[in-house]
């Protein structure tokens, strides 16, 4: 009902905008306020202190007459906002928004900016990360960039180096047996081997998600969304069984579907669990001085192969974050003049200032960079392909219906093959 809903609104939008255009070019010139629509509030650590620093700097390096507006949405209203937005074709000159699926209609409707040939034009394509370009056009499929990330996330398991040296591994595992016969070794040394946020489901899909893209490749849930493969195809059902094993055999600890994945992330930290699948955003926890297991505790290890499967150890699951989209009507060169600024320091005050990675080519690294900083560039340097997260290419009632479902799943309420049944019912039922 809700894609439905938003369909309409952008087909209205659509409408609309061809009686508007002519008024919206008379509004535009550089005496404007320029709009940026955030789903994080200017003094929040992460993106928002991003958008909102960067965007000064623009004012007192570049450009002391700009002037902005910052408007803060909720995460659960961003897309409600965005449709309604675009349905009176007034969206923000820039806002934060989700890749891949919802952004398709946006492009469809031809309300977002091909910002990849606008950064063609002035000649700073190549400051956005070769792997991100690929990765968010990919999610497009799209020749060109229509969003710029403000991420740039590998995922794969975290583990407390500590409890790995109690229960007397060496090293990480490369397939997927040996992490399991790893699991069976810190249980013995009484560890609890893996930790997950099973309460904010997500993290849970994650991990049937690692699975199935090893056994089937990295495109395994696009193809299941294309109608390629069904969701009931053996691979993807093999990955729900997985999961529903590990938690059975004790894995995962009492209570799987009742834990956090921030708390999930501090046990590891702790040393009460052994390993988590997180992305590389785990970061900012790993280097804060509150972290008991130190600088150099936590070691990473890319997501392991398995056996008989198609997927290939030097393939990352990525993500790139929320988005950030232009609305093209609005595009002028005020927004030019900001777009360039951000594109081309961005990613220097990221990482001298937060130690993170945003998806855009580094000039120039600090001197102090935390290990955990060195460890995620030097595994993004190693990446052959990529992959994204379970839902990225489901329609919203879709991944709905697979984060609510996964707690049954762990709890052995719903067999795997219920699990699949029930997107596959989902996604036939749409087309």
């Amino acid at each position: 009902m809700k894609k439905k809903i938003i369909a309409c609104l952008l087909t209205a939008a659509m409408t609309t905008s061809m009686f508007s255009v002519g008024v919206q070019a008379a509004d535009k010139g550089t005496d404007r306020t320029f709009k940026i629509l955030s789903m994080w509030a200017e003094d929040d650590a992460d993106s928002g202190q991003i958008l909102k620093d960067v965007t000064e700097q623009y004012i007192q390096e570049v450009n002391p007459d700009f002037k902005y507006e910052f408007e803060l949405v909720s995460v659960d209203n961003l897309k409600q906002k965005i449709a309604t937005l675009a349905a009176s074709n007034d969206l923000p000159d820039v806002f934060a928004y989700d890749a891949g699926t919802p952004l398709i209609e946006l492009i469809d409707a031809g309300l977002v900016l091909d910002v990849g040939a606008k950064l063609n034009e002035l000649g700073i394509y190549d400051k956005v990360d070769p792997s991100a370009v690929d990765f968010l056009t990919g999610l497009t499929g799209t020749d060109t960039l229509y969003d710029l990330p403000l991420g740039q996330n590998i995922e794969g398991f975290w583990y407390n180096k500590a409890a790995f040296e109690k229960a007397g591994i060496e090293n990480p595992p490369a397939t997927w047996d040996e992490m399991l016969e790893d699991a069976d070794k810190l249980m013995e040394a009484g560890i609890q081997p893996f930790v997950t946020g099973g309460a904010d489901s997500w993290p849970a899909t994650r991990l049937i998600n690692a699975y199935v893209i090893r056994k089937l490749g990295p495109d395994a849930m696009d193809k299941a969304y294309k109608g390629e493969i069904k969701y009931t195809d053996a691979g993807i059902v093999e990955g729900a069984k997985m999961l529903q094993d590990m938690v059975e055999k004790g894995y995962f600890g009492e209570g799987a579907t009742t834990v956090d994945q921030n708390t999930a992330a501090n046990m590891v930290l702790s040393g009460e669990a052994a390993m988590i699948y997180n992305g590389s955003w785990y970061v900012s926890q790993l280097q804060a001085d509150t972290n008991p297991a130190g600088e150099d505790g936590i070691g990473f290890f890319n997501i392991p192969t398995v056996e008989g499967g198609v997927g290939k150890a030097g393939e990352y699951s990525m993500n790139c974050g929320t988005i950030l989209a232009f609305s093209n009507d609005k595009y002028d060169e005020v927004t030019e003049g900001w777009l360039k600024y951000f594109v081309e320091n961005v990613a220097d005050y990221a990482i001298n200032n937060q130690g993170t990675l945003r998806g855009y080519v580094i000039d120039q690294y600090p001197d102090d960079l935390s290990s955990y900083s060195k460890m995620v560039a030097e595994e993004i340097e190693k990446s052959t392909g990529s992959a994204t997260w379970f839902e990225a290419a489901m329609d919203s009632e879709l991944s709905q219906i697979a984060q609510e479902n996964v707690q049954s799943l762990m709890n052995g309420d719903v067999t795997p093959e219920e699990y699949c049944e029930s997107l596959q019912d989902i996604w036939d039922a749409a087309h």
